[in-house]
């Protein structure tokens, strides 16, 4: 591997793919890791005649189950391409593990502004243009649970039923394994789920991380692309409004996902708008939505905790981002997730 190349990558190998797989590639090419994500990593990369694309692979070391499965990812993005849900084009995908040392896949390089903070949000022009940019995330989210999976080849991605239980199960057992210490508000949190689960109105794509830092802008406001299907599953679409709203920060709260809060700017909507704005362009009863809360904010304690494991192992090489923070955010959410259980 070439010493300037970022960790997950070897050059060679990846250049021999792009000039075989990827047209109008022109190798010598250059790598940028992307530091935002905190799952799978994903670099841009750039040809000698101005080309960019980007490449998604899962973390160094040991990987924890179908969320690092880039095949799947791959056809995804492949199925919904071309629907009303705007995502990459997909470009090629290989299982070649000889390459660069593990699966990847190439997709299209969108560009534009991702609000991942409050600074960015702030630059994103006025009141009503971050208003506007919401809104569309909203909208996006409604037209995602708006495809029917069968009809974009993906009818067989997950269960049809029984979702949330699936969830509570899986996220458990990736807790149970990836945890360095005990959190007793997660098994307190497990618990109350598991006797409160809702019965699950119908089925479609959950995202499951859909937030504001997930898509791609344009500079009038509009999605441009929604990234990071790594947990996109078939289930019960409610959940990815829940974890929305876990995302969803607003000036004054307590417990902060993810660290920096851009919803919390002037002129996003309130969580309570978000809601109503979803509720009106699906149509669907958001009367249950308290559970799928309570569900995002121990997940995601459950995600963070696989990634700050991970991080202690050495999984994401040289990645620049303070992850240290994560063992107490993990707790943090697992208060929050522990709070809103015990008011169902």
């Amino acid at each position: 591997m070439s010493p300037a190349a970022p960790d997950g990558i070897d050059v060679e190998g990846v250049e021999r793919f792009f000039a075989e797989h990827v047209a109008g590639a022109r190798p010598p090419l250059a790598f940028e890791r992307i530091t935002g994500g905190r799952s799978n990593l994903t670099y841009v990369v750039t040809d000698d005649a101005g080309g960019s694309w980007v490449l998604r692979r899962p973390p160094l070391g040991k990987r924890l189950g179908s969320a690092h499965d880039m095949g799947r990812e791959h056809r995804i993005i492949s199925g919904l391409h071309g629907t009303d849900v705007p995502v990459p084009e997909p470009i090629a995908f290989t299982d070649d593990e000889s390459i660069t040392g593990a699966p990847f896949y190439v997709m299209q390089f969108v560009p534009g502004p991702v609000l991942r903070d409050e600074a960015a949000a702030e630059r994103f022009g006025a009141d009503a243009d971050r208003r506007r940019a919401a809104e569309h995330v909203v909208d996006t989210l409604v037209a995602l649970h708006a495809v029917d999976p069968a009809a974009v080849g993906l009818g067989e991605l997950g269960r049809h039923d029984g979702y949330a239980v699936r969830q509570l199960k899986r996220w458990k057992g990736q807790w149970d394994e990836s945890k360095t210490r005990e959190v007793e508000a997660m098994e307190r949190t497990h618990a109350l789920l598991s006797d409160r689960v809702p019965a699950q109105p119908g089925v479609g794509f959950v995202h499951g991380d859909y937030r504001l830092d997930n898509v791609i802008l344009t500079r009038e406001g509009d999605v441009a692309a929604v990234l990071d299907w790594e947990l996109c599953t078939l289930g019960d679409p409610l959940a990815d409004l829940g974890l929305l709203c876990v995302y969803w920060a607003e000036s004054g709260d307590d417990v902060v996902a993810l660290g920096s809060a851009p919803t919390a700017v002037s002129g996003f909507p309130t969580r309570a708008e978000v809601v109503a704005r979803y509720a009106e362009g699906s149509g669907r009863d958001v009367s249950q939505l308290d559970f799928f809360v309570a569900l995002g904010y121990w997940k995601l304690a459950a995600i963070l905790e696989g990634v700050y494991a991970r991080y202690t192992t050495g999984a994401y090489g040289g990645a620049s981002e303070d992850f240290e923070q994560f063992a107490r955010v993990v707790e943090q959410l697992a208060d929050a997730a522990l709070a809103a259980a015990e008011r169902l």
